[in-house]
This record gives structure tokens, C-alpha cells and sequence, in this order.
């Protein structure tokens, strides 16, 4: 839809915001780029360009609009599908790779050049790595001048800036005007934005999103000392979890509001550096940048699930701060129910966890890093020898950097990293894929729970049956997973159903050295 000129001014002219995010538009007459839905005046035809990303709007001459703030539109979910070069590229730079090593270490990462990832993503997205690091750390900047009342020159080494003259000069040239203006302009309330050393942020996202599906999600596996789900006395339900960062460690709160289009975000940091990286797994987990009205689209008129889309609109796949947690979490859920998977993961973070320097009430550990589970026995757990095995093999290989469960990773050689493990099947590796890796198109196809959730909707449940059935919802799968358990869980607790504990996620693997089927609880 979006392929031609005339598909985007359209786009624009009708104020659409289902498109903020994946295109911006530049008016040659004022200088300035906007997002689609920007209320003012539509420019004229022969005044308007079209960028792939704000940062190549800003490299062709152009500052963002002071009115309907383009560079904080929700990424775009056309680069989420693709897991080709600049794809990886995109998101490690969103992770915050090129500040921390530079161009060099995102080409390092990717097993390319530097000029030739610069060649590839100016091809693609109109601007180069460098330019795409400029505007993220920019973009940092104005969210902490906003929303808190610390020093500018203290935000601009936050924001990563060598100094505060290039700092001063990188905010004129994407906002057009000084830091210390934009700070008049958005006032904060004090330190912190709330008065207790926490910043506040908004997290846009488009609509619609069905918040209530993918909050359960997370309460029927929040692991203790952790993470939590609480309720507040207004009724708002909030995500709370501590944050292992690039530098140091954190604890986000997460409080949806689907109606109004944005996700409250508060976090705490120990170190204001890993703002940018906290807000984009943030964004992950919540899958903040997905495009609903495209995915309700696909699934929508698919006879078996079109039922379903009508029943949730902007129904999200649930993504992870952690790569590695999500794949321990899967690997204990073998054999055991939800409630199971969740005691083992407690046990395992009691026993290898490191305590939080400042616990915040019930949060009072961060999960154990890979290291720390390669290293050990894990006796007293209760796993089985097995199970242990592939634990200790998975922490290894991650580690030692073998296997990499980023959404930066290589999508197909960390599957065939991960089925070289022992007990790692194809069930483990797809939903890996799908909540660490942040495919969309990933499913476990053998999961129980899809089977009986196909059966229950008349269809055949065989694994064969519902995998030729699973081809017609590329290149959403992930979403159509989604949305068979969140079914197969609303029935069961519609019914009573006496292994109510055997929810949404329960699957079957063939770990080459276990069972050739096994029940799993997905974590």
C-alpha cells in the first residue's frame, strides 16, 4: 500500500497514524519532516518527499516538526519481518551497539564490512549507520531534558555526546532548537519526573492493542523476586520487572493504556546510559512497534481465525528483555505445567540470582546470566539430569557467544545453533525464535495447546494438518499462535477446565536425547 507516492500523500492527507513510524514525510517549503498523522495544513504534492526513517530525513536537510514530533512515532514493523542485513542492522543500532563500539562493532557483529553495511543500509533507508546512531542518541537526549531535571551537560554524556558543544549542535540540527529550549518548552515536574528519581516516558503505540492478553500472559509466568503484575487503586494494572543492562542494572514499570495510544514506562537506572537500551526492550516485551491493523488484516479474513482477530483487535506477541532468560524459562517449562515452570525459575534465581544493590518491594534479584548457570551444578533445583544438561549447554553456548538470542541475531543460524544442543528441539527453537528474537513469523507448530485451540475451532489439530495450515498466515505465525492460546486459555477458564494449569503455551519437542514428544509449559 505504501509503494507509491500517491499511496503515502493519500496516507497523509487523511491524517491516517496507522502509517506514523513507517514513513515520514518532508515538506521542501518549511524544512521540516513530519510523521503521517501530523494535524497541520497537507502540504502541497509538488512540496513533499518521503523518507524511510527520521534520520534520513534529517541527513537530507530537514528538522523534525516541533508539533507532532516525528522522531518519537513507534518504530516501524516493516524492518521487524525482515531478517536480512539492514534488518539486524536497524534494530542492533535501536539496542544501542554503535554506542557503545561504534561502526565497527556493529559490522563486526553483522560479518560485514563497514562500507559495505554503510552501502546497504544508505540503499535501503536512505542514510547510513552513523547517521541512524546520531538521531537514537538525540532522541535520548530530548527524552531525558523532558523528563527529568537533570543537568544538561550531565544528559549529554548520558546521551553518549563527547562533549556539550556537539551535543548543542546535534539538538539544533534535529529539533531546531537548543537543549536548554526544549527544556522550557516540557518543564519537568522535578527529579526524575515524579519526585522519587524515577524518569517517566510515554511509549507511543498505534491501535488498536489488546493489553489484557498479553498482561495475563505475563502474570501466569512472572517469576518471584523478578518480576510482578499488581493493580493499583485506580484499577490500572502495571508490569513490573528488574533489567539487566549493557552497563548496569535497572527496574521498569510498564502500565498500558491502549485507549489513549501509549505505555507508561518508569524506570529506575543505576546508570543513565542504558536509557535508550531499557526503553527499547521495554518496547519489545510490550510489542510496542507492531503494526495491528496490517497483522488484523492478514489474519482477519483467515476462515479458522478470523473469528478470533474480531473477538481481539491488536491482539501482541509478547517479546523479552533477555534473550537467555526466555530460553532457560522455556527449557525448565519442559514436562511441567506453567505453575511448575514458574517454581523451577524461582528456585534457579534463589539459588544463582545476584541481589539488587536497591531491591524495590518485591522485586529483589536479578535473573543469573548465563555465566553463572554454565558454571554451576544446579543441584537443588529439582531438574532432572537431562533437563540440567540442557540448561548448562544452552549458558554455555551463549556465553561463549556461539548462540546469540538478541533480535539482532541471524534468525536462521541461531536456530541451527540451537537444535545442535542437547535438548533443544524444533518446539524450543521456534518459540525462542518467536519471543527472543522477535520473529513474526515464528510458531512451534507441534505446540499442544495450538492443537487442541485448531481442534476446539473444528479444524484438524494433527501437527502435519495444522502446519500446512500455519503456511496461509505467513508472515504473521507469531500473531496467530497468539491468538489460538489466548482462545484455548479463555476457554478453559470458561469451562472450568480441570488442567486449567495446561494453559496457553503448552507444547511438544523432539529433543534428539529426550522423549520423542513431551509436554511443554512455555515460560
Amino acid at each position: 500500500m505504501l509503494d507509491t507516492f500517491t499511496a503515502r500523500y493519500q496516507a497523509i492527507s487523511s491524517r491516517d497514524s496507522r502509517f506514523d513510524g513507517r514513513f515520514y514525510t518532508a515538506v521542501s517549503s518549511t524544512g521540516i519532516y513530519c510523521r503521517p498523522s501530523c494535524p497541520a495544513r497537507t502540504p502541497k504534492p509538488e512540496n513533499v518527499s518521503f523518507y524511510g526513517t527520521a534520520a534520513a530525513a534529517q541527513a537530507a536537510g530537514f528538522r523534525a516538526c516541533k508539533r507532532c514530533r516525528p522522531e518519537a512515532s513507534p518504530g516501524s514493523p516493516d524492518w521487524d519481518i525482515r531478517a536480512d542485513l539492514v534488518g539486524r542492522a536497524l534494530r542492533l543500532i535501536a539496542d544501542g551497539v554503535v554506542d557503545e563500539g561504534g561502526i565497527g562493532a556493529l559490522a563486526r557483529r553483522l560479518a560485514v564490512s563497514e562500507r559495505h553495511l554503510h552501502r546497504q543500509m544508505v540503499g535501503e533507508v536512505g542514510t547510513g549507520p552513523l547517521a541512524l546512531a546520531r538521531m537514537r542518541r538525540a532522541q535520548t537526549a530530548r527524552m531525558l531534558l523532558e523528563a527529568t531535571d537533570l543537568p544538561v551537560t550531565q544528559i549529554a554524556f548520558a546521551a553518549g555526546y563527547s562533549s556539550v558543544r556537539q551535543f548543542n549542535d546535534s539538538m539544533m540540527e534535529a529539533f531546531g532548537c537548543a537543549p536548554r529550549e526544549l527544556r522550557r518548552r516540557h518543564r519537568p515536574a522535578g527529579p526524575g519526573a515524579d519526585g522519587e528519581g524515577d524518569i517517566v516516558l510515554r511509549l507511543q503505540h498505534r491501535r488498536p492493542y489488546a493489553d489484557g492478553p498479553l498482561v495475563a500472559f505475563l502474570a501466569a509466568r512472572a517469576i518471584g523476586g523478578v518480576e510482578e503484575v499488581t493493580t493499583d487503586e485506580d484499577g490500572r494494572v502495571a508490569y513490573r520487572r528488574s533489567l539487566r543492562l549493557p552497563r548496569r542494572t535497572g527496574i521498569a514499570t510498564i502500565t498500558p493504556h491502549p485507549d489513549s495510544g501509549f505505555a507508561t514506562l518508569r524506570l529506575r537506572l543505576e546508570d543513565l546510559r542504558d536509557l535508550t537500551a531499557a526503553v527499547q526492550r521495554c518496547r519489545r516485551l510490550f510489542d510496542l512497534d507492531a503494526d495491528p491493523q496490517g497483522v488484523d488484516d492478514a489474519l482477519g479474513g483467515d476462515p479458522l481465525l478470523g473469528p478470533l482477530v474480531a473477538a481481539r483487535p491488536g491482539l501482541r506477541v509478547p517479546g523479552h528483555v533477555d534473550g537467555f532468560e526466555l530460553a532457560v524459562r522455556a527449557v525448565l517449562g519442559q514436562q511441567v505445567t506453567v505453575k511448575g515452570a514458574r517454581t523451577l525459575a524461582e528456585r534457579l534465581v534463589r539459588k544463582l540470582g545476584c541481589p539488587l544493590a536497591a531491591p524495590d518491594g518485591t522485586l529483589t534479584h536479578m535473573f543469573p546470566s548465563a555465566e553463572q548457570v554454565a558454571a554451576d551444578d544446579l543441584d537443588g533445583i529439582g531438574l532432572t539430569t537431562a533437563r540440567a544438561k540442557a540448561l548448562r549447554g544452552i549458558a554455555q553456548a551463549v556465553a561463549d557467544g556461539a548462540v546469540v538470542l538478541d533480535p539482532g541475531a541471524d534468525r536462521e543460524e541461531t536456530e541451527r545453533g540451537l537444535l545442535a544442543l542437547p535438548g533443544i528441539g524444533p518446539w524450543t527453537a521456534s518459540y525462542i525464535a518467536m519471543r527472543a528474537l522477535g520473529d513474526p513469523d515464528a510458531i512451534p507448530v507441534s505446540d499442544l495447546g495450538i492443537r487442541q485451540a485448531v481442534a476446539s475451532l473444528g479444524a484438524d489439530g494433527d501437527a502435519k494438518a495444522v502446519a500446512r495450515q500455519a503456511e496461509q498466515w505467513r508472515p504473521w505465525r507469531a500473531y496467530a499462535a497468539m491468538h489460538l492460546w489466548t482462545h484455548l486459555s479463555a476457554s478453559a477458564a470458561g469451562t472450568k477446565d480441570k488442567d486449567k494449569d495446561k494453559d496457553q503455551g503448552q507444547g511438544r519437542d523432539q529433543g534428539r536425547d529426550q522423549d520423542a514428544a513431551r509436554p511443554l509449559a512455555s515460560s
